[in-house]
């Protein structure tokens, strides 16, 4: 018998302070391991949608359940922090660490792993992103293409159940979006990939769908 659902959002709304809406009423139901592709034109919301998700802003309706639980509260999204990450668009609103080893053990840290089990998921991390020799860089001075990857190494030495990407593959080069798009397909992960790349989308998503007035339909046109 199968398990609940990763994800189930029900008539999810929200809006910017003095703008309309920018979610309507918006359902998705993410199985388990399923790997949504989610398209649409700039300013369609799905930035929006994976800060909601990731509750990083509330929605003013609709419910939000991960696993059978419901989301109501701050609490309960921190609850599921290493269970569901996010990666940012832009790698410098993710990198928080000096160094690009620190910032990769960030996270794992906060989750009051051993010592050795942070050094073994950091050195792991860096090598499926081809960053293990940068492990002592300064993160600022990494390329926007390096950044990007050490914000993705991040959020994969956390092993988490669901992964939601902004555009992940931008600022990457050709060989390391094909990386990018080896780990994603390979991933046992839900995930919810917004990207304009239309060749990330095809070789990763097992469903695609479109954001259009606020509202998530089937669709796999690109934009």
């Amino acid at each position: 018998m199968s398990g609940p659902p990763a994800f189930v959002l029900r008539g999810v709304t929200a809006r910017y302070p003095g703008g309309p809406p920018v979610l309507r009423e918006l359902d998705l139901r993410i199985e388990a391991g399923e790997r949504i592709g989610i398209a649409g034109p700039n300013g369609a919301g799905k930035t929006t949608l994976l800060h909601v998700m990731a509750g990083l802003r509330a929605p003013e309706a609709g419910t939000i359940e991960a696993w059978g639980r419901p989301l109501r509260r701050a609490a309960d999204f921190d609850a599921l922090r290493a269970r569901v990450q996010l990666l940012f668009e832009d790698p410098d609103d993710q990198l928080v660490c000096a160094t690009v080893g620190d910032d990769v053990a960030f996270g794992p840290l906060h989750q009051g792993w051993s010592r050795d089990r942070v050094g073994q998921a950091v050195a792991a991390a860096l090598e499926r992103v081809d960053l293990a020799a940068a492990r002592e860089r300064l993160t600022w001075q990494l390329s926007r293409g390096e950044k990007k990857r050490a914000a993705l190494a991040g959020v994969l030495a956390l092993d988490p159940e669901v992964l939601l990407l902004d555009e992940p593959s931008a600022g990457l080069d050709a060989a390391h979006t094909e990386r990018l798009a080896e780990l994603l397909a390979e991933s046992a992960a839900a995930m919810l990939l917004v990207s304009h790349d239309e060749a990330l989308l095809r070789r990763v998503a097992t469903r695609r769908l479109r954001l259009e007035q606020g509202r998530l339909v089937p669709g796999d046109g690109s934009d």
